[in-house]
């Protein structure tokens, strides 16, 4: 099979297209034929560091088609359509090949007529979204339709992958939903993926234009970029607020005046999925493939994610293009459907 490996770590020029021999699922296992990866900034990011294995296979989401499975595997069969998630996570091959090989926990059904696109885009963003809006004192364990009625999400970078995912989920589930971008580009993605409220920050006021989409402030935050937001987050959150952070955008660092936090009773909820609990990721699962069954996460420009394609051979470029800011989702096209 043909796959991308890398043996040490670097620029992207790592990356080579080899050929390795076609795995074989053991026990509790499922070998997947790889149609669509997605590609994230973790990819990336995992490169450059010092490798825990002799070679890599870099890729922690895709899609395709069940074609083994191992002894002890009841829940799936050959022929089924899937998409996977944390493929690669403590483990050294992932989707940026032909074949992959599964534990059933990382598999997860794609329902039907429902592309492998979409099933290669709503991995860590989507399921990374998922956590962010479901640690609220008053919010849902679970999303779905009604689910966060009454609740007003700020999510900072709504146009980015995950913020995307973000304001749809949170719509879906029917919250309000105010986002702030920094183009006017983004802003009419932003509004394409549902947000009631888009707020451009290189514009104005930031923190009186949340204020007028929100007059009795935000109940939930959901933030990329802490050390540059911290302040407004901080003054636009209602008491009993929750501010999850899922990225480190724009600074290392950031210091919380203890006073106007504890006063207000604020929740700072850090996450990764890479150490999240079984169970949680199991529900964020279970959410998500209902969402892109129902409607309620839509992929391309159109619903303020646009599709970026790249062969398999072109993985490097594909990274290249992730880490220098691709608006969007990018996908390595691995096999025609």
């Amino acid at each position: 099979m043909r796959a991308i490996v890398y043996d040490r770590p670097g620029a992207s020029d790592v990356l080579s297209l080899t050929e390795r021999d076609i795995p074989a699922p053991g026990p509790g296992e499922v070998r997947v034929r790889l149609i669509r990866s997605g590609v994230n900034p973790t990819d990336w990011r995992f490169r450059i560091r010092p490798l825990s294995f002799d070679e890599v296979t870099p890729g922690q989401d895709g899609a395709g088609v069940i074609d083994a499975v191992g002894p002890e595997v009841t829940d799936f069969a050959a022929g089924d359509r899937v998409w996977l998630i944390l493929a690669q996570h403590e483990k050294p091959f992932g989707t940026a090949a032909e074949y992959v090989v599964q534990p059933i926990s990382r598999v997860a059904p794609l329902p039907d007529g429902v592309s492998f696109d979409i099933g290669a885009a709503i991995g860590v963003p989507a399921l990374t979204a998922h956590r962010a809006l479901t640690v609220h004192d008053h919010g849902p364990a679970h999303l779905g339709p009604g689910t966060m009625t009454g609740l007003t999400v700020l999510v900072q970078g709504g146009a980015g992958a995950v913020g995307n995912a973000a304001v749809q989920l949170a719509r879906w589930s029917g919250a309000t939903v105010v986002t702030t971008v920094s183009s006017a580009r983004k802003e009419l993605l932003a509004k394409a993926a549902g947000a009631h409220h888009v707020i451009n920050y290189r514009q104005g006021d930031t923190e009186s234009a949340v204020r007028a989409a929100a007059p009795d402030g935000v109940d939930l935050v959901v933030e990329v970029a802490p050390a540059q937001n911290n302040a407004l987050d901080l003054a636009v959150a209602k008491t009993g607020g929750t501010i999850s952070i899922y990225a480190k955008n724009g600074g290392d660092e950031y210091s919380v005046p203890i006073l106007e936090t504890y006063f207000k009773n604020l929740r700072y909820q850090y996450l990764v999925l890479y150490s999240l609990h079984a169970e949680a990721l199991s529900r964020a699962t279970s959410d998500v493939t209902s969402a892109i069954a129902s409607g309620g996460f839509r992929i391309g420009a159109d619903s303020g994610l646009p599709i970026h394609h790249f062969p398999l051979a072109e993985a490097a470029a594909a990274q290249d293009a992730v880490e220098k800011g691709a608006i969007g989702k990018v996908l390595l096209d691995i096999a025609e459907t």
